[in-house]
């Protein structure tokens, strides 16, 4: 099973109906790639943090580096 397939299946598990999960399967891939390239890490790591972000997204949490900023004060 080719890796876009592993991910098609896994976004399927999550949710997402079947022409969907494929097109986010491949976004991830591709975005993965662009990272890696854009950061210098490697593909793999790159899905990962994309693939641990989907799943905590899915179950409602907000990483820290995503939290809202709250107003500056205005005194």
């Amino acid at each position: 099973m080719s890796e876009l397939e592993q991910l098609t299946q896994l976004c399927e598990r999550l949710g997402a109906p079947p022409a969907q999960a494929a097109a986010m399967a491949g976004q991830l891939l591709k975005r993965a790639e662009q990272i890696a390239a854009e950061r210098g890490g490697t593909r793999e790591a790159a899905l990962k943090r994309l693939l641990d972000l989907m799943i905590q997204g899915r179950a409602g949490k907000v990483p820290e580096e995503f939290a809202p900023v709250p107003p500056p004060d205005s005194k």
